[in-house]
């Protein structure tokens, strides 16, 4: 299944995907504040076969998302996750994952403007997996780690560099307002099928610029929620988004920002297309 939230009416709601329009399962289902809450009940399936053989009430077309989950407790990011990206910025290679924050306050929707702070020009692409953790827990076992998974989606760490190299803590650089994209749905792993062969591509105005596959990842998906439910209890509706791969803007010779007018997408196949335009702040 895949599942996203959005605005209906102008009230947030969430729902599942069914061809090219979308299910209200918020308002058939009344009880449940939002798809953070729905996975909390553990409510998925349940939802979705009260949803079976239900008509679409909207058109994707047209459709004003938010976030996968607009409102996680934490989201957790994994940097320098793929050997190639070790190697355009000279760092990593740590035998533990390295682990940051970002805030939800910074993220926006399929389709919704990335912005391009009046502080910086140097705003950059990251495409990247995410992970929405589905049962929480503590400490969780590398080969429990499928069970506790509510879905993937694509993801877009956009980071403004010189705001993340001004020490060496680079909150700043991943938290600008409207810098994340997230979207524009997650998919159930039931239908993602084989985690280790999910294909990720980022392209910048149609140029692809990124390109992997979950295999590659140095920590996996199990590796990186064995480490984080270490330290402390993943909940339901955290996310973990799991690395980029090389390629990134700042690497290139010249480097490569993203500038008004732009479009940045992010591919993870089986999952679906993350697009989101540039503009000026």
């Amino acid at each position: 299944m895949r599942w996203l939230s959005f605005e209906r009416n102008g009230k947030a709601t969430f729902g599942i995907v069914t061809g090219d329009g979308v299910v209200d399962v918020g308002a058939m289902a009344p009880g449940f504040a939002d798809l953070k809450a729905a996975i909390a009940a553990d409510a998925l399936a349940g939802l979705a076969a009260q949803a079976a053989g239900k008509a679409a009430d909207l058109p994707l077309a047209g459709l004003t998302y938010l976030p996968v989950i607009p409102n996680p407790t934490k989201i957790l990011c994994a940097g320098l996750n793929y050997r190639d990206h070790q190697a355009e910025t000279g760092r990593g290679g740590e035998p533990y994952p390295t682990i940051f924050t970002r805030f939800a306050a910074a993220q926006v929707a399929h389709g919704q403007a990335m912005w391009r702070p009046k502080e910086s020009a140097n705003l950059d692409f990251e495409g990247e997996i995410a992970l929405i953790v589905g049962k929480g827990g503590r400490r969780i076992a590398k080969e429990d780690w499928l069970s506790h998974v509510a879905g993937f989606a694509p993801y877009n760490d956009g980071s403004v560099r010189d705001w993340q190299r001004h020490t060496s803590q680079f909150t700043p650089g991943k938290n600008y307002a409207r810098t994340g994209g997230f979207g524009p749905w997650m998919m159930t792993p039931d239908e993602v099928g084989d985690t280790n062969a999910m294909d990720l591509t980022t392209r910048l105005n149609g140029e692809v610029v990124q390109h992997a596959t979950s295999a590659q990842m140095v920590f996996s998906f199990a590796d990186l929620m064995a480490y984080c439910s270490t330290f402390i209890d993943l909940e339901p509706g955290d996310v973990l988004v799991t690395g980029t791969p090389g390629g990134v803007g700042a690497a290139r010779k010249p480097p490569l920002w993203m500038k008004a007018g732009d479009t940045v997408e992010v591919e993870v196949k089986p999952i679906g297309v993350l697009s989101n335009p540039i503009v000026d702040e």
